[in-house]
Order: C-alpha cells, then sequence, then structure tokens
C-alpha cells in the first residue's frame, strides 16, 4: 500500500531483502576469501553489508548463507541498521556450491540420509529463521556446475520434513532444472534463483510451471545486475547464450502463471552484486511484467510475508513496526522514484535521511 505523505513523495514501508549474504563484501573474491578471514574482518564487512543496505531504503535483511555461524549468532537488532533473519551456513554437498561457508555434508547420493537429518538438527539448535540447502551447483564455485543437481529427491524430501518437523520453512538454491523439479516435490517453501538450467540451456516446462504456481512456493529471481559481470558469470551465460530478454520471458513466464514472485538480489557475492542494490532488483521486476504496485509489493509486504514477519513488516499498518521510506516522486507509476531516497526508519529510529536538492 502506498499513501501520499508531502507533496511530491511517497511514504512506503521499509523494503524487505529475501536473499542477501552479509559475510561478503562484494568484491572479486567475496566467496573464495571466507575461510580465511578472521571474525574482526567478518565483523566489518557485515556492519558495512548493513549500512549499505539501510542506505538503499532495506529495513530487513534475510541473510541465507554466511560462514559458519557468524550472521546467525549475531542477529541481535543494532539501532539503526536493518534487522537479521539468518539460515547459518547453506546445506550443501561436499565439495559442493558455497562449501567454504562450512555447510558441507560427506558422503555421496544414497548414503547422506542420517547426515542432512543431522544437519537440519543443528540449525534447529540454532534457532535459525529459515534452512537453506543447495539444490543445485551454481556460478560462483568453481568445480559446480549450476544445471547439475546436486542432492536427489529422497534427500530433498527428507531435509524438507525434518526441518517443516522442527517449525522451519526451506528455501532451495535451484537452478537447475532437476534442482527446481525436486524441490517442488519434496515441498520446500522458497526456491532461489529458480532458472530452470539444462545442459542446452533454462527451460520451463508446463507442468513444472504449473507445479510451482499451485503449490504457492516463493521465487526469489535474485535480480538486480549492477555494474561489471564476473568472468564466472560471463562464462556461464555465454555458454548457454543468455541474455536479459531470456529471464524476462523465463519469470515472466512465472508471473503470468501465478507463481509467487518476491525480491532478494543475492548481494555481496561478487562485483556485480553489492550491497545497496535491492531498487535494481524492482526494476527487474517491473520487467518480468509487474505493474509497479505488484513488484513493490514483491519488496515489502509479500517479501516479509515470505520471511515469516507478515505480522511484523511491510505494510503500513497500525501495530506494524515503523520500518518506512520517503522517496520523492510517485512510486505508483515511476518505479525510479526507489533510487531517490529522502528518509529511512528503522523500528522507528530515524536511519537515513537526505537533503532535497
Amino acid at each position: 500500500m502506498l499513501v501520499e505523505y508531502l507533496p511530491g513523495t511517497t511514504l512506503l514501508p521499509g523494503l524487505v531483502n529475501t536473499h542477501t549474504h552479509l559475510c561478503a563484501d562484494g568484491g572479486v573474491r567475496a566467496l573464495d576469501q571466507l575461510a580465511d578471514l578472521a571474525d574482526s574482518d567478518l565483523d566489518r564487512i557485515v556492519t558495512m553489508s548493513l549500512r549499505r543496505q539501510v542506505a538503499a531504503g532495506v529495513t530487513t535483511v534475510r541473510d541465507l548463507g554466511d560462514r559458519d555461524w557468524f550472521v546467525a549468532d549475531r542477529r541481535a537488532d543494532r539501532a539503526g541498521l536493518p534487522r537479521v533473519l539468518a539460515s547459518g551456513p547453506p546445506i550443501t554437498a561436499g565439495g559442493g556450491h558455497c562449501a567454504v561457508m562450512g555447510g558441507a555434508v560427506p558422503g555421496i547420493r544414497g548414503s547422506r540420509l542420517p547426515q542432512l537429518l543431522a544437519a537440519v538438527d543443528a540449525r534447529a539448535e540454532r534457532a535459525v529463521d529459515v534452512v537453506k540447502i543447495m539444490a543445485s551447483g551454481g556460478v560462483m564455485t568453481p568445480g559446480t556446475d549450476p544445471a547439475v543437481a546436486e542432492f536427489d529427491l529422497p534427500e530433498l524430501r527428507a531435509v524438507v520434513e525434518r526441518a517443516h518437523a522442527r517449525g522451519l520453512p526451506v528455501t532451495a538454491h535451484a537452478h537447475a532444472l532437476d534442482a527446481v523439479r525436486g524441490a517442488v516435490r519434496a515441498g520446500a517453501d522458497g526456491i532461489e534463483h529458480g532458472t530452470c538450467m539444462t545442459a542446452r540451456g533454462p527451460w520451463l516446462p508446463a507442468d513444472l510451471l504449473a507445479g510451482l504456481a499451485a503449490a504457492r512456493i516463493v521465487v526469489c529471481p535474485t535480480g538486480g545486475r549492477h555494474g561489471e559481470l564476473p568472468e564466472r558469470a560471463r562464462a556461464l551465460m555465454e555458454r548457454f547464450s543468455l541474455t536479459l530478454e531470456t529471464f524476462n520471458l523465463h519469470f515472466g513466464a512465472m508471473h503470468e502463471a501465478g507463481v509467487r514472485l518476491v525480491g532478494g538480489d543475492d548481494s555481496g557475492i561478487n562485483p556485480g552484486k553489492p550491497h545497496g542494490i535491492l531498487p535494481a532488483a524492482v526494476a527487474d521486476l517491473v520487467g518480468y511484467g509487474l505493474a509497479v504496485p505488484e513488484a513493490l509489493a514483491a519488496v515489502t509486504g509479500l517479501a516479509a510475508d515470505a520471511v515469516g514477519l507478515g505480522r511484523v513488516t511491510g505494510r503500513l499498518r497500525a501495530g506494524l513496526a515503523a520500518d518506512l521510506l520517503i522517496v520523492r516522486g510517485d512510486l505508483r507509476r515511476d518505479a525510479g522514484a526507489l533510487e531517490r531516497l529522502l528518509a529511512v526508519v528503522v523500528r522507528g529510529i530515524d536511519a537515513v535521511r537526505l537533503t532535497d536538492g
């Protein structure tokens, strides 16, 4: 919901970034260096990341992969900075995507179920907000393939069932078509990326599209590309002849079918994904065919629902947290106004105030 506040401005709820990596500094070695960083380095990076998020109007972040438990163990609210939800290190295969974060499960397919269940239990004991599993390889991890699944259906189903039994939602990093299918069949609550990659490029079968919509699974396309893509990402784009139009058509089909899309930018992982680019992810959502109010809902109320905070934040409503933005312009017509911040209020604290010049 948008409300006129001052002439020429729009008042709206604070933004909810459903997918970020606070321990990653947005540099060339953002993920590769994680294992070597001291706690003091990580603390500096996390603080910097949060400041850049709030400077972009983000008042809530969901961290989907830190180094070991660094972010998960330090979720206490910091005055004037976004509230933090955390998954801890994502569950991944031995040597799998983001194994450097500390969540690798040893063993081969068919023998890993006990370790996977133990991994879920460990996260429940740490009281994480969500369990994240790397259902496929990823772009930024050498030796993994985003078109190949890391876990089979029985493994994914075991993780989801144990997590739900422990009161935790599950979101799956899933680029590969087989990984997206597996996440849907396993009953995952969310899918990150969802590009449905095959050896020949992305493919979105009609039955999978219908299944995503029927299951009401939340998909975060992790848009918001900004600046120069790293070499690994460029190689992937060239390998599959991917363009911006490819993603517009892919996620546009999801939107038209009624799949719930939310905003998150995967920020921090490389120079093309610095912290503070969630407004660019909103522009991507508009490119997928969402009307501007729909795209804004995907980073406010619907995003808050997706991360379990729909009764806390994400809307302008009495009784919810005072997470607010004021921007110059009419957001009902111009998504670019989101880049023209005048003020950010986080839990009632005036965190950012700019002069209107």
